[in-house]
């Protein structure tokens, strides 16, 4: 972020000084009929897609991505904004699309997730909170289905579903460990069967995959009914739709499932909707937002979570695959702080020029290059500027990339908003029209082991894969299921291209651990999981809620 006026300002503050446009007049710019805008207050609304003119040519998507994420924080999301203002500014029809924050961890260690400075998303305190609502549909959704799980059970269990073999847990959008294993059904007969039972937090659940890649209504209800709740004694798969809840359920989630229309600090329009997970998912918006968006724009920016090794893949290999939505190009972002954490250097460090440290972590960031090329799409880099960076550090970059025939530029979204990114949206457009020879890394008809081995090997840069007893039953159940040709989601730390997150810079070689594998059929994957990943996180020591409060006024304080 440049030295500016604001530069010691919080994201909030300098969301609160913006002019917002009425929602009507930025669906107006953007081409929505009236009909199809349906207004939640001033500045947010709801847009059904069914209303809206399909015949117009689809519009390019441009994937923000990054290198492998450190605690310093990659700005992502602020570049996201950043670059749609400029394309926009510079006379590109443009739309942004952005998953949804959850609050959970707004309120623990992230803070937020709508961009920061002047590249934000607004109003940016109401998409951080209850939104539109979504998050609590998903929520209720889950839960009515595990009601009724529970409610089968106590009625004489007719499916005869195992209670010890049950894969749904309730979900709740908060990070509460305490949550993560419980026993319900205490109390006597009436009050249920007792079991061992658990809550995830909303952005992990299936049913929040599902919801982000269902193209519709008709679609949602589908997958929905063939989400896998559970087993029977017999080991035979019981679905959704075998315990009859997928109606009840698309129900609840019909509203929902229209796109959410905001804008940003420049007035680009946005569409927020749907946020997954991007490990233990596929960490990007829905694609009926992401389409939605190309039907009204000439190009889209949108973002996958984490490295490329993690959401890009992941977009690329699951929802580019369902959605019909590939990248024309992605933009790789960097940080010199970043770099140099990669390179080596302590985060107490990151303040003082070191330009050996920069060099030494562009490995990391060479590696991520190579997985964008690995799907046929030449990438850009995009290096993210903060203050404390020197000429010096920005030049190593910058002198690499040249040197490697690789598009980079600087951008200043932080501290500029679009005026910070008009060389890079420069660099964007001119990659969006070269020839892009698009394809996923893998045909779905390969075993699943093989396709985890090329994740491994061609993605992560590892040796091979060492699984679990748990994972190989499961293997066993996938294949005797049928569900081999399913896509994979390797759920991993961002830290690290291997599944430990202490190994930065440019691990290879690796062994990667899988402890356990879970079919997600109805979100249409396979989950693989490393590591000590969990889908619900606990808070930090100090989570950002206690810097938390509301004036006077009932404005939020604290927010970021």
């Amino acid at each position: 972020m440049a030295m500016t006026p604001e530069s010691d300002m919080s994201d909030l503050a300098i969301a609160a000084r913006a002019t917002l446009q009425p929602i009507s007049r930025i669906a107006a710019a953007a081409g929505i009929c009236e009909e199809a805008v349906e207004p939640y207050g001033k500045y947010k609304a709801k847009i059904d897609p069914a209303l809206l003119d399909s015949s117009a040519p689809m519009g390019k998507v441009v994937l923000v991505s990054g290198m492998s994420p450190t605690p310093a924080g990659e700005g992502k999301s602020t570049m996201v904004v950043g670059l749609g203002d400029a394309l926009a500014a510079a006379g590109t029809k443009t739309m942004i699309a952005l998953r949804e924050p959850s609050v959970g961890p707004s309120f623990g260690m992230k803070g937020g997730a709508t961009g920061g400075g002047q590249s934000q998303v607004l109003p940016m305190d109401e998409i951080n909170l209850h939104f539109t609502g979504d998050f609590h549909a998903i929520t209720s959704a889950n839960n009515l289905l595990m009601a009724l799980i529970d409610n089968h059970l106590q009625q004489g269990n007719a499916l005869g579903i195992d209670p010890r073999r049950i894969t749904f847990k309730r979900v709740m959008d908060m990070n509460d460990r305490s949550l993560r294993n419980i026993v319900i059904g205490l109390g006597g007969p009436a009050d249920g069967m007792p079991r061992d039972a658990g809550f995830e937090i909303t952005a992990a659940s299936e049913v929040m995959a599902v919801f982000c890649l269902a193209t519709g209504l008709a679609d949602l209800r589908a997958r929905l009914g063939r989400m896998t709740l559970g087993y029977t004694y017999a080991k035979e798969p019981v679905t959704v739709d075998d315990l009859g809840a997928a109606g009840a359920m698309t129900l609840l989630l019909k509203d929902a499932l229209k796109p959410n229309l905001v804008q940003s600090i420049g007035g680009t329009p946005a569409l927020i909707h749907g946020g997954p997970f991007a490990n233990i998912a596929h960490g990007c918006n829905s694609a009926i937002a992401t389409n939605t968006a190309r039907t009204l724009a000439d190009v889209v920016v949108t973002e996958a979570g984490f490295g490329t090794d993690l959401g890009a893949e992941k977009f690329m290999d699951i929802k580019a695959r369902y959605a019909e939505c590939p990248p024309a190009t992605v933009v790789v972002v960097a940080t010199i702080r970043a770099l140099k954490m990669h390179g080596g250097l302590p985060k107490d460090q990151l303040d003082q020029q070191n330009t050996e440290a920069v060099n030494a972590g562009l490995a990391n960031l060479a590696r991520h290059v190579g997985i964008v090329r690995k799907f046929g799409v030449e990438p850009v880099i995009g290096v993210n500027r903060f203050t404390a960076d020197t000429e010096a550090e920005l030049q190593v970059v910058t002198q690499w990339a040249a040197a490697n025939g690789i598009a980079c530029a600087v951008a200043d979204v932080w501290g500029q908003g679009g005026a910070g990114a008009q060389e890079l949206a420069r660099v964007v457009l001119r990659a969006i029209e070269a020839p892009n020879n698009f394809a996923p890394l893998y045909a779905l008809e390969l075993p699943v082991e093989q396709k985890i081995l090329m994740l491994v090997q061609e993605i992560y840069g590892g040796a091979g894969v060492d699984y679990s007893p748990r994972a190989k039953l499961m293997l066993e159940q996938i294949h005797a299921n049928g569900w081999e040709d399913l896509p994979v989601c390797i759920a991993k730390t961002q830290y690290s291209f291997s599944d430990d997150p202490q190994l930065l810079g440019s691990a290879e070689g690796f062994t990667l651990q899988i402890r356990e594998i879970i079919p997600k059929t109805g979100a249409g994957f396979i989950v693989a999981i490393t590591g000590a990943l969990t889908t619900m996180p606990g808070l930090p020591k100090l989570p950002a809620a206690m810097h938390m409060d509301v004036d006077e006024q009932g404005n939020a304080v604290g927010l970021s």
